[in-house]
């Protein structure tokens, strides 16, 4: 049966959207070429202060890259299917296309603790505290329920990624531990320091973000992830940009359209009063 012009695409199955409501994560294989992949590796090496072929020069556990929006960049965040993925979990023009993909956390095999390897959730807006230093003050950024910034937390992987090589670790399901941790706090939400306490104490299992380099792990955004140390023998190149928002999340809906991401935290309250 031919597929018409105005049939949405569809990038991930009913099953996949469940596991994204259930688990907090979906993982999309080839979400962008592979070829893109090498290119951009290409790129950020001559940033790199050290040899693609001599260990011996990475020195470091962690460098970080600042963003990139040059071509192969921004084509891997761009690709039909990921842009369908978006509109399945995030809506249909509720989301805003990226021009780039953010910093690059490189992480190379070192024995070395990196520092940066705790239990968090991304914040997405600074402290409304009429202090316009707040901007840049990090520290005071803050989450709340219906995730003010963010529509979701994304891993690029732009390097193969197997389990000693620094794969990101996630608590499976946390996004609804933390959910019903931030409706209390409301439209102010909770501040990173909070966040990070509560995301260290939610106990669920664990997964490891592996993959071919080009696969996209879309995340909901209030879902407890953590680096590690490099265990492996080639460095890992990762981005992992938000998408942001075009609207705010909506919890109440009249129309009932929710997304995947609204359906989770939905669900996630509904078992809290349960």
């Amino acid at each position: 049966m031919p597929i018409h012009e105005h049939e949405p695409v569809r990038a991930l199955s009913d099953a996949q959207i469940r596991q994204f409501i259930q688990d907090g994560f979906v993982r999309v294989d080839r979400a962008f070429p592979r070829e893109l992949a090498d290119e951009a590796r290409e790129i950020m090496w001559r940033d790199l202060p050290c040899d693609p072929d001599d260990p011996v020069t990475w020195t470091k556990p962690v460098i970080r890259l600042p963003g990139y929006g040059q071509e192969p960049f921004r084509k891997a965040v761009n690709t039909p299917m990921l842009h369908a993925a978006f509109d399945q979990i995030v809506g249909k023009g509720r989301w805003r296309p990226r021009a780039n993909l953010g910093t690059f956390p490189v992480r190379f095999p070192h024995p070395d603790d990196p520092g940066d390897a705790g239990w968090h959730v991304d914040v997405s807006f600074p402290g409304e505290l009429g202090d316009p230093n707040e901007r840049h003050n990090f520290s005071s950024w803050r989450a709340n329920v219906t995730s003010r910034g963010r529509a979701l937390l994304m891993l690029f992987l732009f390097s193969d990624v197997g389990e000693f090589d620094a794969p990101t670790r996630i608590k499976v399901a946390s996004h609804r531990d933390i959910a019903r941790s931030l409706e209390p706090a409301g439209e102010t939400g909770l501040s990173h320091g909070e966040l990070d306490q509560l995301g260290a104490a939610v106990d669920r299992p664990e997964a490891l973000a592996t993959g071919e380099a080009g696969t996209v792990y879309l995340c909901h955004p209030f879902l407890v992830h953590a680096a590690q140390m490099h265990r492996g023998s080639v460095p890992r190149f990762l981005a992992q940009p938000p998408l942001h928002p075009a609207e705010p999340l909506r919890l109440d809906r009249e129309d009932g359209d929710y997304s995947p991401v609204e359906i989770a935290i939905r669900q996630a309250l509904k078992e809290d009063r349960s």
